[in-house]
C-alpha cells in the first residue's frame, strides 16, 4: 500500500466514485449523433447512466449503465421521449435545436454535437436561426447542411460535456474524479 501523501487526491476521488452510480442521466438524441463512443466514455468515467435513444436499433457497448431506448417511427418520437424524462441533473445531447430548447425548459443541460452548449440565453437565436433557414429552404434555397464533425469539434465536445457533468456534480455536492 502507497503512503498517503503518496496518493493523488485524484486517484482517491476517482476510487470513491467507482461501483457508485451518479444521479446525473445522459439523454443521448442517437439517430444521427457522431459523438456516441465519446458520450460512453465520459459516462464511464463518472459511472453515469446512459440513453441512447433512437428509431431503430442502434449497438451499444456492453454496460449495466448505458441503455439503448429504441422509440417508435413516429416524427418526433425519439425528441419527445427524452423531453418527457430529462430534467434537472440530466444532460440531453442533440443536434435537434427544439428537442434542446424542451430540455432546457425541463431544467437539462443540453449540449450540442459539436460541442457547442446550448443555453437559455442562446436558444432563442437557435430557433430564430432554424426557422429562417426552414424557410429559405421552403422557398427553393439552399442553405446547405451542417459541416463535416472535425477532430476540433469532438475535442470541444469531449470538453463541454465533461464541463457540464462537473457543473451538475458541484450542484449536486459531488466530488469530482
Amino acid at each position: 500500500m502507497l503512503p498517503a501523501a503518496l496518493i493523488s487526491p485524484d486517484l482517491i476521488e476517482t476510487a470513491a466514485v467507482v461501483g457508485k452510480e451518479s444521479a446525473i442521466s445522459i439523454f443521448v438524441d442517437a439517430d444521427a449523433c457522431p459523438v456516441k463512443s465519446e458520450v460512453y466514455r465520459v459516462a464511464e468515467r463518472y459511472a453515469l447512466r446512459v440513453y441512447v435513444v433512437s428509431n431503430a436499433p442502434i449497438r451499444v457497448p456492453p454496460s449495466p449503465r448505458i441503455e439503448a431506448v429504441v422509440v417508435g417511427d413516429r416524427f418526433d418520437e425519439a425528441d419527445d421521449w427524452i423531453a418527457e424524462r430529462a430534467g434537472p441533473g440530466d444532460i440531453v445531447i442533440t443536434a435537434d435545436i427544439p428537442l434542446a430548447d424542451r430540455s432546457l425548459k425541463a431544467g437539462a443541460e443540453a449540449i450540442g454535437n459539436t460541442g457547442v452548449p446550448f443555453t437559455p440565453a442562446s436558444i432563442g437565436m437557435a430557433m430564430a436561426s432554424r426557422e429562417l433557414l426552414s424557410h429559405l429552404r421552403s422557398m427553393g434555397q439552399n442553405a446547405g447542411g451542417p459541416k463535416p464533425m472535425s477532430p476540433r469539434d469532438r475535442s470541444r465536445f469531449l470538453s463541454a460535456l465533461d464541463e457540464a457533468v462537473q457543473k451538475l456534480r458541484r450542484r449536486a455536492g459531488g466530488s469530482s474524479p
